[in-house]
């Protein structure tokens, strides 16, 4: 889990919207967005409960590679699909994990600021975790989008 408040908060600033609304968005199907307390402990009740609910070594169908099939139009056809499938993780949990957390959040802008409360960070929560399959850092994308109108 990581806090993107202040960098939220510095998009916000930047764009001169005085009255609107941000959204942030994940771009991942295994990534979700909240708001909640960036309290440590917090944090580690929200990763136990959230693997609680969808545990890793759960039994999902998502997991059974041998039996999905790829998209009709993949370059070298289902045998091609099913050899890049085998490099993917194994990661039914984290689906699940962000179906619950949810994609994306709206914040109201009032004033040029975030009206969050005093004790809310925005959070995005990587399911998956940092680390490819491959052992190298992964890229995560989030867009962060403020609209509104800057007070002229």
């Amino acid at each position: 889990m990581v806090d993107l408040t202040s960098e939220v908060a510095n998009v916000v600033k930047d764009s001169k919207v005085v009255e609107g609304v941000v959204t942030v968005l994940s771009k991942h199907s295994t990534v979700g967005v909240m708001i909640n307390e960036w309290e440590p402990r917090f944090v580690d009740d929200a990763r136990h409960f959230l693997l609680g609910l969808a545990p890793r070594e759960g039994h999902y169908l998502h997991n059974d590679l041998d039996y999905r099939v790829g998209p009709p139009d993949w370059p070298g056809g289902d045998e091609a699909w099913r050899a890049f499938r085998q490099t993917e993780p194994v990661n039914a949990h984290s689906h699940l994990i962000q179906f619950v957390v949810g994609t994306t959040e709206s914040i109201p802008v009032h004033e040029s600021k975030m009206t969050i409360g005093t004790y809310q960070n925005i959070i995005v929560c990587d399911a998956d975790g940092p680390v490819g399959t491959l052992g190298s850092p992964k890229t995560r994308n989030i867009v962060v989008q403020v609209q509104g109108c800057d007070g002229q």
